[in-house]
């Protein structure tokens, strides 16, 4: 294909996937689901499993083979920016005050659905090998299914938080924040899985881990100071700011990637290490349109990823994995993320809560998955069960929230009832009594 064919394709698949991707985004919105649900249902939808089923002579015009690297290397670039700005805001201070609960929430919240999926990889290894799982069982095939039922997603919780009124209660503080501490150990884990094949250059695993472990010394204890010294003086222009750390971010993302990890992880990393403003407030000038271009891009990601996804292709076998690894996958998060909320304190409403906020799996749990299905642990009719699996139980946060209000009103109600009925309780002359 021509440059200029390619480019041709670039900009009609550009303009089909930003307009059908952010509409579908504020119809969801609309609906009182995140925006990523819609745009990942138009990823799906522009894929497999529907425009190229109606249509396979359209769906080559839109999305030639060779345009997939292009698509590909958008959808980097989009995942570089946002998860820049994830750990830019990730701020583990707010387990001052809190963090017994904080802490026993997390710990249980990902060690419980960790072991799940583990257990569940090893128990089931030849029904999951035939859907798209290895044929040979390795750790990281092993650990890489523990993270895809432990992880929650941040960013989605965060908004689902903010739009419910939860921001500043107690369930939507301690969920948020082991939300944070329950990612960084999904990532860490997930990092582990990627160090045990030989990366490029025929590098060992141990090369690449001594290499990664001075990467990290380097930015953690000499990125900030540098950055700051540099980019937070008097004079300097907040564009020039932005330019600077963005280029900052993609040289992690790049060090990152040529170690045998992924891109994920330098962006990440670049974020955490990002110098704040005087107090630890956040820099409106680069959390602004960091998000907005993040936002902007990452239906390509939503694209390229739901080109793996073939609805379509599930047979009985795959529709029977996808309905037990849900039900796993919520049950599990629901029941460990609650009982350990109750034993760390909190009442059994708020613990509730907790418990459902947590089952968010969103963006985090596809960017996971999307990682697996680029190191080869995760394939075919196992990936887009794994997919759907995460669209499910972020759907679910909404009418699960809405049933632990209602189930809280209930008892609130019949608590105030016995209380009337008791023996001995009076009412005040002219009272009338609760309803």
């Amino acid at each position: 294909m021509s440059s200029d064919a390619m480019i041709t394709h670039l900009v009609g698949a550009t303009a089909l996937i930003l307009i059908v991707a952010h509409t579908a985004g504020r119809l969801s919105r609309l609906l009182g689901q995140p925006t990523i649900i819609g745009q990942l249902i138009a990823g799906i939808a522009l894929g497999p499993t529907m425009l190229a089923e109606v249509s396979p002579r359209l769906a080559g015009i839109l999305f030639p083979p060779a345009l997939t690297p292009v698509l590909t290397g958008l959808a980097q670039i989009a995942l570089v920016l946002f998860l820049f700005a994830v750990g830019y805001e990730l701020d583990l201070r707010v387990l001052k005050g809190r963090a017994r609960s904080v802490v026993t929430v997390s710990l249980a919240a990902f060690l419980l659905p960790m072991a799940a999926g583990c257990g569940a990889a090893l128990l089931f290894h030849e029904r999951l090998a035939e859907l798209g799982a290895p044929e040979r069982m390795t750790g990281s095939s092993v650990l890489f299914f523990g993270v895809a039922l432990s992880i929650t997603a941040v960013p989605v919780l965060t908004a689902i938080v903010r739009e419910k009124g939860l921001a500043g209660t107690v369930p939507g503080i301690v969920a948020v924040s082991a939300a944070g501490l329950i990612d960084v150990m999904g990532w860490t884990v997930l990092a582990g899985t990627l160090m045990e094949s030989d990366g490029a250059g025929g590098l060992g695993w141990r090369v690449r881990l001594l290499l990664l472990l001075g990467f990290l010394v380097a930015m953690l204890f000499g990125a900030r100071p540098v950055l700051r010294a540099l980019l937070w003086r008097a004079g300097v222009d907040p564009s020039m700011r932005l330019a600077v750390l963005v280029g900052f971010a993609f040289a992690s993302a790049w060090v990152t990637n040529a170690l045998g990890l992924h891109v994920i992880f330098g962006a990440l990393l670049a974020g955490v290490v990002t110098p704040r403003e005087r107090g630890g407030t956040l820099d409106p000038d680069l959390v602004r349109p960091l998000h907005d271009i993040g936002l902007l891009l990452l239906p390509f990601f939503f694209v390229v990823s739901g080109r793996s996804v073939e609805i379509g292709a599930l047979d009985a076998d795959g529709v029977a994995a996808l309905a037990l690894i849900t039900l796993l996958a919520v049950s599990i998060k629901l029941v460990s993320g609650t009982v350990a909320a109750r034993l760390s304190g909190l009442d059994r409403h708020d613990a509730r809560t907790v418990g459902v906020l947590l089952n968010t799996r969103g963006l985090t749990e596809l960017i996971a998955l999307n990682v697996g299905l680029q190191a080869g642990l995760v394939s075919g009719r196992l990936y887009t069960a794994l997919v759907l699996m995460a669209l499910v139980t972020t759907v679910l946060t909404q009418p699960l929230l809405v049933v632990v209000r209602r189930l809280r009103e209930r008892e609130e109600r019949a608590a105030t009832a016995a209380a009337a009925d008791a023996p001995g309780a009076r009412l005040p002359v002219g009272d009338a009594p609760p309803l």
